[in-house]
């Protein structure tokens, strides 16, 4: 790799004339910049960022770990979370831990499991100095496996930090989900079904207590019957949906697009219209939203923006004049509600 001193040779000035040009500083002639920065041009000159951070005591870049890539909105928040660091001069890598890959869904409370992949991965990232640490989770549950000493900033999104140091940015689930029952009431629905996740899922609680508060502001009563529990799949909410059809209710709300999809089908195998006979309400607004006939009315998370404003944190985190002032805690970030043609007034 060509060196600083060795462009300097090149071009017959002085190591720390092309250091200068280099960090931007115009304390030298318009004719030795141009010939230096054509030099590095031409040649190709890269600056070895890890010696610079251990000169600086900063290297202007921030680890990105993943719990998995392959979690539908990982992608999109880790993107984000890019853009916001490259607009700001600030370097990522990425870090994928693969534990939905690893072990399916059996590692949630296992957290020896967890840091056994989770402790070499920061290990790592603080080896190379990095400034900060953005911890990206595949679902939203309280999260206890990063160290409490760590000595960067760290900020969780989508999962909720277990230690009050390290700030959070997730979705309103409460809000998410009183949003879409109160858009279900407005259309004059009385009976309304809902189809969960796993009971124990912070996600799930959160969009019930939502769903619940806008049938107490309808004057509604609670039927605890007319909500049940799946897995988050296609075929759960294909056997809920049966449940509910039969309990009589006109419409129903599904946690997640996936389980909608699973009411459509089983809608369709039984001769109803969707948005006439029945309507139906997802979350997420996934790909198949769209694609599902009629469109499916959904809650579209915002996992671009949690992925910006863990990045705008975790930056302001690191400038020393705001870190003092600041306490950022949980931050939720509110869903947008996509009207298409799979809810209809009666």
């Amino acid at each position: 790799m060509i060196t600083v001193k060795e462009i300097a040779q090149i071009c017959g000035v002085s190591p720390s004339t092309v250091s200068n040009i280099l960090n931007g500083k115009t304390n030298m002639s318009e004719e030795t910049r141009q010939k230096v920065l054509g030099t590095i041009k031409e040649i190709g000159y890269q600056p070895n960022f890890f010696a610079q951070s251990m000169r600086k005591q900063n290297s202007r870049i921030i680890s990105i770990i993943t719990e998995d890539l392959n979690q539908f909105s990982t992608g999109s928040i880790v993107e984000a979370v890019m853009a916001y660091c490259e607009d700001h001069d600030y370097r990522t890598i990425l870090m994928n831990l693969r534990l939905y890959d690893k072990w399916s869904d059996t590692w949630f409370e296992d957290e020896q499991k967890v840091k056994a992949v989770l402790d070499p991965v920061v290990q790592e990232s603080l080896s190379i100095r990095v400034d900060g640490l953005l911890y990206v989770a595949g679902h939203c549950r309280v999260i206890n496996g990063l160290y409490p000493d760590l000595p960067i900033p760290a900020v969780f999104a989508y999962g909720l930090s277990g230690n009050e140091k390290y700030p959070s940015v997730v979705i309103d689930d409460e809000k998410g989900g009183y949003d879409i029952t109160k858009y279900i009431i407005s259309k004059g629905h009385r009976k309304i079904g809902l189809i969960g996740g796993s009971a124990e899922n912070l996600h799930t609680k959160a969009r019930l207590l939502g769903y619940q508060k806008a049938l107490f502001e309808g004057t509604i009563l609670y039927n605890p019957f007319w909500v049940r529990y799946g897995e988050w799949t296609r075929n759960s909410g294909y056997r809920e949906a049966e449940y509910l059809v039969r309990e009589g209710v006109t419409a129903i709300f599904c946690m997640n697009d996936n389980m909608a999809a699973g009411a459509y089908d089983y809608l369709y195998e039984n001769h109803m219209e969707i948005g006439k006979d029945i309507s139906v309400a997802g979350y997420d607004d996934r790909e198949l939203a769209g694609y599902l006939r009629p469109g499916l009315t959904t809650n579209k998370i915002e996992l671009r923006e949690i992925g910006r404003k863990a990045a705008e944190i975790l930056l302001r985190l690191l400038d020393e004049e705001q870190k003092e002032k600041e306490d950022f805690g949980i931050v939720r970030i509110p869903c947008r509600m996509i009207e298409r043609a799979s809810v209809d007034a009666i």
